[in-house]
């Protein structure tokens, strides 16, 4: 009986000091945080209409599918489980892989929004009306953004409200250097806009034709990462096929082979794409 009450003391205590061990701020904003960035992979793959938990239903949709269809083809548990498990993360990588894609299609276009924006402030254009100039005369791949930008300053007046939608409707580190930039020549005045969108384009050009080439050497790394993962899967696939091997991977030390191979996995494809992937750049003016 001592040690119940002891225990519900320890537990009493524990609780007390909960909120000072584990601040709900902190978890709030780091769900926060990790909400933001999947919403901003959703806006940069061109899927801004889709809600996060309409995300996670075909997610979880996809989990049971992919975990029923392992399950039907071979009859072992854990691998149904590591099916299930990767249905459920293969939504979040198809959205990050088109949004990587967008991405890259857009970082080609960037320099010549600066140049048509450069182009329309030494013509004696109001900062408002050369950006809203970009839905006829930029990139094809922007212009239905800074259409909205021109619907969002038409109707309310305010340049800086309608920068933040575009930003919201970009959700790209580029674009927001951008438009920051524009918000500042629009808020402190001053004749050096044009000189600063011009270095801003030749940085982003110089950056690119780096960035192109870093990418098309360690491409490789990305192609090995994607076959090692593959590969040993396919093998346990086609071994479990056989009611021998079926059976020995339904026990106990099955189940732990295949969660600590996937474990393996896992980290290594992270490492791996780690390694081969270069830095993207965060959205600091967010």
């Amino acid at each position: 009986m001592t040690w119940v009450l002891g225990a519900l003391l320890g537990l009493g205590l524990v609780l007390c000091a909960s909120p000072w061990l584990w601040p709900r701020t902190e978890r709030a904003e780091t769900e926060e945080r990790r909400a933001s960035r999947i919403r901003d992979r959703l806006t940069q793959a061109g899927l801004h209409e889709v809600p996060l938990a309409a995300l996670i239903v075909v997610a979880v949709l996809a989990a049971v599918v992919a975990a029923g269809v392992a399950l039907a083809v071979s009859p072992v548990v854990p691998i149904a489980i590591a099916a299930g498990l990767a249905g459920l993360a293969t939504p979040f990588a198809a959205v990050a892989w088109r949004a990587r894609r967008r991405r890259r299609s857009r970082s080609l276009v960037w320099p010549d929004v600066v140049d048509h924006l450069v182009s329309g402030v030494r013509s004696g254009l109001a900062l408002p009306d050369a950006v809203a100039a970009l839905a006829t005369s930029g990139p094809a791949q922007t212009r239905d953004a800074f259409r909205a930008f021109e619907a969002d300053h038409r109707a309310t007046g305010s340049f800086a409200y309608a920068l933040d939608r575009l930003k919201d409707r970009l959700a790209d580190p580029v674009a927001d250097r951008i438009l920051e930039t524009l918000r500042m020549a629009r808020d402190v005045g001053g004749s050096e806009v044009a000189h600063v969108l011009r270095d801003l384009a030749a940085y982003l050009r110089s950056d690119l034709a780096v960035r192109s080439e870093l990418e098309a050497r360690q491409s490789w790394v990305v192609s090995a990462a994607r076959l090692g993962v593959v590969a040993p899967w396919l093998v346990l696939l086609l071994l479990s096929s056989r009611p021998e091997a079926a059976s020995a991977y339904n026990t106990a030390g099955g189940l732990a082979i295949v969660a600590g191979g996937l474990v393996v996995t896992i980290v290594a494809y992270r490492a791996m794409v780690r390694l081969g992937r270069l830095p993207e750049d965060g959205r600091w003016f967010a």
